[in-house]
This record gives structure tokens, sequence and C-alpha cells, in this order.
């Protein structure tokens, strides 16, 4: 499991027109699903998200973590795009949607996060804070 963490000012997600999800100050997450994933990586990725300390103290240090802050998560097999070989990136190692989405939705439950659709064409906004992006693997 892949997940690029951003830190947000703000965030939304917009499928046909429509805004499904949005938020305030926190975090957007993309996640991606490989084969081999299962619940217990789902939950501990989970975790350690909820658990960075990527927002400022009242020092002024990347010292907290999400708390009480919003989540936002995105399905994002493209993480597990592979272009070693050329210009095409390859998918092989992003799994199908009946493995991926159960795992997508029991992460973004276990961060308390509002999600995009699962494999729609989603158009993601953010207004970066920092900007602060992790890549975060299993």
């Amino acid at each position: 499991m892949r997940a690029l963490v951003q830190r947000v000012a703000s965030a939304s997600v917009t499928v046909d027109g429509e805004r499904v999800a949005e938020i305030g100050p926190g975090l957007l997450v993309l996640l991606g699903v490989t084969h081999d994933d299962d619940e217990a990586v789902a939950d501990r990725l989970a975790g350690k998200v909820r658990a960075l300390r990527i927002f400022a103290d009242a020092h002024g240090r990347m010292n907290e973590p999400l708390g009480d802050r919003e989540a936002l998560c995105v399905s994002q097999f493209t993480l597990y795009g592979d272009a070693r070989r050329g210009t095409r990136p390859s998918y092989v190692a992003a799994a199908r949607a009946e493995v991926a989405e159960p795992l997508y939705e029991r992460f973004r439950a276990r961060l308390g996060a509002v999600g995009g659709v699962f494999g729609a064409q989603m158009a993601v906004t953010l207004v970066n804070d920092g900007p602060v992006t992790l890549l975060l693997e299993s």
C-alpha cells in the first residue's frame, strides 16, 4: 500500500461536475493498493498517517499529528505505475478493483476521512499547506 500524504489548507473532489467531498485544513491522502495488501496493512498505514507529526505546534515546529483536523482520501492506482521500461506506465502492481476497493474503504474508515468515488474520473483540487508532501509505503 502506498499513500501520498499532503498537508493542505483545503481540498475537494468533484465527480461529473458535482462536489462529492471537501475538507478544510488537514490531510489529502492519495492511496494506492497492491496485490499483497490486506486489512492489517490498511489498519497499520491508516494509524501511521493519523499519527504523522507534520502540523505546527505552538513553537511553529512540525510536531503535531492530525488530531481534530480533517482528512480526504482518494483512491489512486497510478501510485503503482511503473515507467522504468519506457514512457507508457504499466499498472500490473496495482490491485484489481475487487481487492483494492474494500481496502481503500477500510483505510478511509480507520483514518476517519471523507472520500472520493472509487474508480471514478475525479477532479481533485487542493491548496497545499507548506507544502508538505510525504510518500509512505507499507
